[in-house]
This record gives structure tokens, C-alpha cells and sequence, in this order.
């Protein structure tokens, strides 16, 4: 019997041995065997629809497009606000990105088709993602006109499409130039020109040319620190845990920290690979890992470089070229 016992145990200890190394050194690319699945005990997200208030983004939410996501009701969302003459406006981090005739940012929804057009966010969904009606939307600067249709919805509006892409708004977006529907759920974008993410075509262009996903940017505070392909800071959550993974970052903390989307290992630049990961969400997105631990960016950084969300309420860090929480700073 104890030779059994023994047996177990050792075998026990060399898996938990192998997951943890996994964690951080196996796999070749993003979603492959480099990531790795959060502990069971890890809250579920909600909807993925941003119906959650809470977070620092959420002041003064009671206003503009939708006082309440659970008070519009499908259909009436849509009809709201006219979409007027559409324009590309520049949004810090995602380039040129469409907004309606009064500036409010426009966005696309993931799990929608574009061929042919079809909108999957009824109900709820849509209480919190306003449709845009296609009645009296004309094209401005930077939009094609040929760009534009209508879909019919099920209760027989006609919602607007750029591309065949259905178009949405966010209820928290109180003021233009407000982009806190960005990256929820994984699933939601802020609409470029042409029908793409925003965020796609916004990088910049050194960094495109060069196909950098990660790179190290160098602060005067904190030293080298890691940026996105847009050259956002990422952080790190200590609520967070590495190993093993949980997410302390759920539902309406999510519109101010937007998990960092996984790049591929052959196109980082300044940290060693071995380091970059992935991990799967609750809500079935990827999300990016430096050493094991989740990172994201900050709604509140406005500019490429920008450290806002460095030691905010001592618990969000950003992350050094070694893959560790920078110093906190007075």
C-alpha cells in the first residue's frame, strides 16, 4: 500500500511540475500549447455585453446613449439618437475609428456576420448595445458611401451596416470621443472605416512595418516597461494569480482594463519568448500572459507611452522587460 501511495504522490508531483512549466515555456504560438486554462473556482463573466457598472469608466453613466443598459428595450435603442453624417475621427490607441454625426464612437460586434449582414445581439444585448438606424445615415469625411447598408432586425427595423457589419453604440459611452465599449467581452470593437476593429489599423506604422506585437518602451520612472503593437502600457492585477490561474479582473472591471490580446511569439521584441503566453477566459477569449500572469491595457492611457494605470489603487502595475510588476511610484 505504500508503495502505491508513493507512486501516486511522485506521479502527482511531476504533472503539477509540467503544467506549471507549461505555463510559461511551452507551446509556438498563441492558443496552441501555450496556453493554459484558469482554475475552476475563477468567476464566470457576465453576459459579455458590458451590463455591469462599477469601474472608474462608469462616471456619469447615467447619461447619454441608454441611462441604463436594462432600461431600453430592443428596437427603441435604435431609433433613439439619429446616426446623422458618419466621419472618421482619430481615437488615441485605435487610429481612425467611425463616429455618428454628434461624435459618439460606433462599433462592431464579433459574433455578427457581415456576409450576409446579421445582427446576433437582441434583447439585452442590444439594451446595452444600442442599434444605429440606418434612416437618415450619410456618408462624411473618410467614409465610403458604398460602404453603407441596412439589415433588417427581428422586430422589423432597419439597423445600419458599414461593410456588411452591423453597427452598434455603447450605452456607457456618455461624451464623443468615449470608446469604453472596446475589446468587452472580447468580442466588441470599436469600427474602423472599413468595417474592421479600429484598433487593427491603428497601430503604428513602425511598429506595423516591423510586425511587432510586444515591445519594450523605455520610461523615465519605471525603466523598460512592455507596450502593445499600439504601444499601449500593459499591467498586471495583484488580485490576479499566476499559479494557479484566476482572474480577479470580471464584469465591470472590464471596461477600464481591457485584457491584452495574444501575439505571437516570433514577433516580440525585447523580452525573451519563453515568457509570452496566453490564457483562456471564462468567456472563451484569449488573453495574453507575461510569465504566467494575465495583463491588459488601461482605458485611461490616452497616449502611446502613457503609465495612468501604474500603481492605481496599489493593486495595477505595469510590466517590466523581465516579465515582473514595475516599482511603485509616489
Amino acid at each position: 500500500m505504500k508503495r502505491i501511495h508513493r507512486g501516486i504522490f511522485a506521479g502527482s508531483t511531476v504533472t503539477a511540475l509540467l503544467l506549471t512549466a507549461g505555463c510559461g515555456l511551452g507551446g509556438e504560438s498563441p492558443g496552441k500549447s501555450n496556453a493554459v486554462q484558469p482554475v475552476s473556482d475563477s468567476k464566470k463573466l457576465g453576459s459579455g455585453y458590458g451590463s455591469a457598472y462599477g469601474s472608474d469608466a462608469d462616471a456619469g453613466a447615467g447619461s447619454g446613449y441608454g441611462s441604463d443598459p436594462g432600461t431600453a428595450t430592443e428596437g427603441e435603442a435604435g431609433k433613439s439618437v439619429p446616426a446623422g453624417q458618419l466621419k472618421v475621427a482619430e481615437l488615441p490607441g485605435l487610429g481612425g475609428a467611425v463616429t455618428d454625426g454628434a461624435g459618439f464612437t460606433l462599433y462592431r460586434f464579433d459574433k455578427d456576420t457581415a456576409k450576409p449582414p446579421k445582427s446576433n445581439c437582441e434583447g439585452d444585448c442590444a439594451a446595452a448595445w444600442p442599434v444605429v438606424a440606418a434612416d437618415d445615415a450619410t456618408a462624411g469625411a473618410g467614409i465610403d458611401a458604398g460602404l453603407l447598408g441596412s439589415v433588417a432586425r427581428a422586430d422589423g427595423t432597419r439597423q445600419l451596416t458599414l461593410a456588411g457589419w452591423p453597427v452598434y453604440r455603447y450605452a456607457k459611452d456618455v461624451k464623443a470621443g468615449d470608446a469604453l465599449g472596446e475589446g468587452v467581452g472580447g468580442t466588441w470593437h470599436v469600427l474602423g472605416a472599413d468595417g474592421k476593429p479600429a484598433a487593427a489599423a491603428g497601430k503604428p506604422a513602425q511598429e506595423a512595418e516591423k510586425g511587432v506585437g510586444l515591445s519594450v518602451r523605455q520610461n523615465a520612472q519605471l525603466g523598460g516597461i512592455l507596450a502593445d503593437a499600439a504601444g499601449r502600457t500593459l499591467y498586471r492585477f495583484d488580485k490576479d494569480s499566476a499559479w494557479p490561474m484566476k482572474f480577479g479582473c470580471l464584469d465591470a472591471c472590464l471596461d477600464t482594463w481591457k485584457p491584452a490580446q495574444p501575439v505571437d511569439r516570433e514577433k516580440v521584441s525585447g523580452i525573451s519568448a519563453e515568457l509570452v503566453g496566453t490564457v483562456k477566459r471564462p468567456d472563451g477569449s484569449e488573453q495574453l500572459t507575461i510569465d504566467c500572469w494575465p495583463v491588459y491595457t488601461f482605458t485611461g492611457d490616452k497616449e502611446p507611452g502613457d503609465i495612468n494605470g501604474h500603481n492605481k489603487q496599489g493593486l495595477w502595475f505595469a510590466v517590466t522587460d523581465k516579465g515582473k510588476k514595475a516599482k511603485a511610484v509616489g
